[in-house]
């Protein structure tokens, strides 16, 4: 009698595995999932020395990239910061996020957001994002960098919009 429940169990767990198998199948190939592709490569000794990466911080989208985003923030990662510190963005503008690291792997997460990404040496990552409220958001490494990883944060200063 034992036998022919183990029997039914194996079984059973033998078409959820199947089942679960097939829904992740169907939802990585239905969804298009993929790992973005990066929006630059640079060599992480030049970060410094190249643009824009030599003046990291905010500035107000050109003429030509109006279309895309209103503001671009260019940030680097370095074992145990970010430079800047802190930036400040308008509420409800198109802010693109340009990030690169001159070290080892970082992480780039803003709470509350859909802001997270692996900041990976020799790569541009690009995230794109508008700040539906006004306040202070933190930015987190969420990729073990070091002994003093716990103390990388930043801060983005959304102030509210111009009426």
């Amino acid at each position: 009698m034992i036998e022919r429940y183990e029997k039914i169990f194996m079984k059973l767990a033998a078409v959820f595995l199947f089942g679960a198998v097939a829904a992740l199948v169907v939802s990585i190939a239905g969804g298009h999932a993929s790992l973005p592709e990066p929006a630059g490569r640079i060599e992480p000794e030049q970060v410094r020395d190249t643009a824009p990466f030599d003046q990291p911080g905010v500035r107000e989208a050109t003429a030509d990239e109006k279309d895309e985003f209103d503001y671009k923030v260019t940030m680097v990662a370095q074992a145990w910061q970010w430079d800047p510190p802190a930036v400040e963005v308008p509420q409800g503008k198109r802010v693109r996020f340009e990030v690169t690291t001159v070290d080892v792997i970082h992480g780039f997460y803003i709470p509350n957001t859909q802001a997270n990404a692996m900041i990976i040496p020799g790569q541009i990552t690009e995230l794109d994002l508008t700040f539906d409220e006004s306040g202070q958001h933190s930015l987190i490494c969420h990729e073990y960098c070091g002994i003093q990883h716990h103390n990388m944060g930043g801060k983005i200063n959304v102030t509210p919009a111009e009426k």
